[in-house]
């Protein structure tokens, strides 16, 4: 776990670590509408069962240099969404996000769509009733 040494200040040093900005960018991805879940891995879907608690740092890859944060996201997003739209929604979203809680500089992100979501269609409600 990296840490980041943001500023000096009168009173002390103040560092974010790259699990923070990870957790910052996983919320605002998911604030877009298409989204579906950032892909959590085996590991991450198991710990959502037992625990219930959704990990939105997962599926989020980021690295610091000279100031400068590269993010990766790996996505599933919604069945009959426009894929272009959702990723450029997501890019500006985590962006202004992450500079704005943290103030860190953000010079990439990447988005890898990893899976597509087709939503069940409830058998019930699509029954004839005579």
């Amino acid at each position: 776990m990296e840490e980041l040494n943001r500023e000096e200040t009168n009173v002390g040093v103040v560092k974010i670590s790259d699990e923070v900005v990870s957790v910052i960018a996983g919320i605002a991805a998911a604030e877009i509408t298409g989204v579906v879940e950032s892909n959590p891995g085996v590991t991450g879907g198991i710990t959502q069962i037992f625990t219930g608690k959704k990990n939105t740092g997962k599926g989020v890859k980021v690295s610091i240099e000279n100031g400068e944060a590269q993010i990766e996201l790996t996505l599933a997003v919604l069945y009959g969404t426009r894929i272009p739209d959702v990723v450029v929604q997501v890019q500006d979203n985590v962006k202004k996000t992450v500079e704005a809680m943290t103030g860190l500089s953000v010079a990439a992100v990447n988005i890898f769509i990893q899976n597509i979501i087709v939503p069940k269609i409830d058998e019930k409600s699509e029954e004839v009733h005579e």
